[in-house]
């Protein structure tokens, strides 16, 4: 059986109703880890629960970022979400709450802002009045403006345009909004249900959307978990945690094969870049890439790259890809201490050293925060433990001032808010 057979968010939220998921105390702490808030810390989890993205800060250290759910309490079991600011002195506030009508459902991307200050995302449900014969919706492009009020940008109808954007968004100079959908966009290979393989999207200011590409599950790739990355030339660059390869690896599912890295030029034209194969190389590319001055791009894969610890599949890899497409395989996670099945992009210093997380493994297997220098060698900034430190972390890494990295985990047990030195 393929483990990762089921889109992230599933697996997150069986999880997140799991005593299984809580690993016990005991791991020492970095010195200067600092846990700065912990979600659902008011009554009915008003304040938000279970923060699966990265953050944004402004230039007064304001952190911000969503919630998949928590914040309405009258908004089905757990919560529709929440688009939350977190001030300096840890004063929590919840700039907008989900009701899971027209105005979306279920965020699990990050967020961007403009210059005024406005926030602009993506919530994976909701927004519409249906999708491929279920109520909850398609998901939305929505925008906060800095005194809370949100609007919907645009709501996905789930046919050809669309279905469930997983990832947050990026913008060009003029104020359009690309990303992607996990389903929708007529690709015929994909689960007919949800209207196809997944789609690469703009949105104009006006609310026009226009999808720029339709994967059709092949060679070109199947369902895009990650949000893009912009070159100065408008180019974008992606992954796709499915779809490429169909080799012994990846046979499963409705759209088989182990994922690709894609480049979508600014005529439309889509290229696969790399194709995973699933052994050595990787497996399950659900995060987005960085880029240095070079073209080369960087990212990480979920399973593949071997680990016995996580027999069959691989505890995943972080790679390198060349802008000839060349790849190459940076570490190996093993499973063990150094953590295992890294979810989010990774981030990139002066001194090109790389640092992400890992959504398991590590001492309580709950989870790591690494560093990776350029000669390869991995470093273990912190063990999460899965209690009150928090634990399972599937975003990326914010770098702040005075060298601390800021990011979020989706257990703990309903998510934390945390801060750790480089």
């Amino acid at each position: 059986m393929h483990l990762f057979n089921q889109s992230l968010r599933k697996r997150a939220l069986l999880c997140g109703i799991s005593l299984a998921c809580l690993m016990p105390l005991g791991a020492a702490k970095a010195k200067d880890f600092a846990v700065l808030y912990h979600f659902c810390s008011q009554a009915d989890c008003t304040d938000g629960r279970w923060p699966y993205a990265a953050l944004v800060a402004d230039g007064q250290g304001d952190l911000f970022g969503t919630t998949g759910a928590g914040g309405n309490k009258n908004c089905r079991l757990y919560g529709c979400g929440t688009v939350f600011k977190l001030a300096p002195d840890g004063t929590e506030t919840v700039l907008h709450a989900f009701n899971a009508t027209y105005d979306g459902s279920g965020p699990y991307g990050g967020l961007i802002a403009d210059s005024k200050g406005n926030l602009f995302g993506t919530t994976a449900s909701a927004g519409s009045a249906g999708c491929g014969g279920i109520s909850y919706g398609c998901g939305t492009v929505f925008e906060v403006t800095a005194k809370g009020k949100e609007s919907v940008l645009y709501a996905f109808g789930g046919g050809g345009d669309g279905a469930y954007p997983l990832a947050g968004v990026v913008a060009d100079k003029a104020g359009n909004l690309y990303g992607t959908t996990e389903y929708g966009g007529g690709g015929t290979t994909c689960i007919v249900q949800f209207g196809g393989c997944g789609t690469v999207f703009k949105i104009a200011p006006n609310g026009k959307e226009t999808v720029l590409y339709s994967f059709s599950g092949g060679a070109d790739g199947a369902y895009p978990q990650a949000g893009l990355y912009m070159d100065k030339m408008g180019n974008l660059f992606g992954t796709t945690a499915y779809g490429g390869s169909s080799g012994s690896y990846c046979t499963e599912g409705a759209s088989p094969g182990c994922g690709v890295v894609f480049e979508l030029n600014a005529a439309g034209t889509e290229s696969t870049l790399y194709t995973f194969q699933g052994g050595s190389d990787g497996n399950v590319p659900v995060a987005g890439l960085i880029a240095d001055k070079a073209g080369n791009l960087y990212g990480t894969t979920q399973a593949g790259g071997g680990g016995a610890a996580c027999d069959p599949v691989g505890c995943g890899i972080v790679f390198k890809l060349t802008a000839k497409g060349s790849e190459s395989v940076l570490y190996t996670f093993a499973g063990t201490n150094d953590g295992a099945h890294p979810s989010a992009g990774l981030l990139a210093d002066r001194k090109n050293n790389l640092y992400g997380t890992t959504y398991s493994g590590g001492a309580q297997d709950s989870g790591t925060v690494f560093k990776l220098s350029p000669n390869g060698k991995l470093t273990v900034l912190d063990t999460f433990t899965g209690g009150s430190d928090g634990g399972a972390p599937v975003a990326g890494l914010l770098a702040g001032a005075h060298g601390m990295l800021y990011s979020t985990t989706e257990f703990g047990p309903n998510g934390t808010l945390f801060q750790i030195k480089k």
